[in-house]
């Protein structure tokens, strides 16, 4: 399985953390880096600043197997997001989205995602009016929504996503089955409710199947475990197991992120 994760990479700076610590993410990289932790191959397709702080995500990425062929290096600031830890909780403060500001694909950025077995973008990664170009090169695509699929950017993306997902806190009742069913109605073939400790529940178009989590045994933290059940859930899908067998790889690739601080 190859998969190209295009868009949103973040530094999360932590301010009261050794003195100020900088942790590279971002949802696209995230999924990016799980992907290779699974096994499987992946690309980063998006633009850093030429700052110090692009050349730590330039370096963490490559390190951890991500072809950064297409990650591009421009004039300017690394997008930041400034984070306090306050009684074990992340208070995020401002964010600063640097080179992401102006981002868009270039027709070679999309010729190569499209020679890998799916594109991934998430909310704030500007690439959504891109989507219908990318499945006119016959790739699969997938959308994290984050918790906003009502936002301007998920409903743009949506009637080109194969794949969708979004989070919610709501648990698995008849409105959010409801909400899934309209989701898919505009085009996605699966749709991926992420319900925390209540596991997930994805719709096919005809039935809901529902999975639970795999337990964790030593919880550190939560930060990228939604990341890691997309791109465990979509290793799966790509590599032939059913949705259920799908669900359960993205909630074992979950818990293993839950155990060590930061996304990885």
């Amino acid at each position: 399985m190859k998969l190209a994760a295009v868009g949103s990479n973040c530094i999360d700076f932590y301010n009261n953390i050794e003195g100020g610590k900088a942790y590279p993410g971002g949802g696209p990289v995230n999924m990016a880096v799980y992907v290779c932790r699974l096994g499987g191959e992946s690309a980063y397709i998006g633009p850093v600043g030429d700052d110090s702080y692009g050349k730590i995500m330039l370096d963490a990425v490559k390190a951890k197997g991500v072809d950064v062929s297409h990650m591009h290096v421009l004039p300017g600031k690394t997008a930041v997001s400034q984070v306090e830890l306050v009684d074990g909780e992340r208070v995020f403060g401002d964010y600063d989205e640097g080179v992401l500001e102006q981002y868009v694909l270039s027709e070679e950025d999309m010729d190569f995602a499209a020679q890998c077995d799916v594109v991934v973008c998430d909310l704030w990664g500007k690439a959504e009016g891109q989507f219908a170009d990318l499945k006119a090169r016959g790739v699969k695509t997938a959308f994290d929504c984050a918790t906003r699929p009502e936002d301007e950017a998920s409903q743009v993306a949506m009637p080109n996503t194969d794949y969708l997902f979004f989070s919610s806190h709501d648990g698995d009742t008849p409105a959010l089955r409801a909400q899934m069913a309209g989701y898919a109605a505009k085009g996605p073939k699966l749709v991926v409710a992420m319900l925390g400790e209540q596991g997930s529940v994805c719709y096919d178009g005809r039935d809901y199947h529902k999975y639970g989590i795999v337990p964790c045994d030593s919880l550190v933290d939560s930060m990228g475990a939604g990341d890691s059940f997309i791109a465990g859930f979509l290793f799966g899908i790509v590599e032939g197991l059913s949705i259920e067998e799908a669900m359960h790889k993205g909630a074992a690739n979950a818990t293993e992120t839950l155990k060590y601080f930061g996304g990885w």
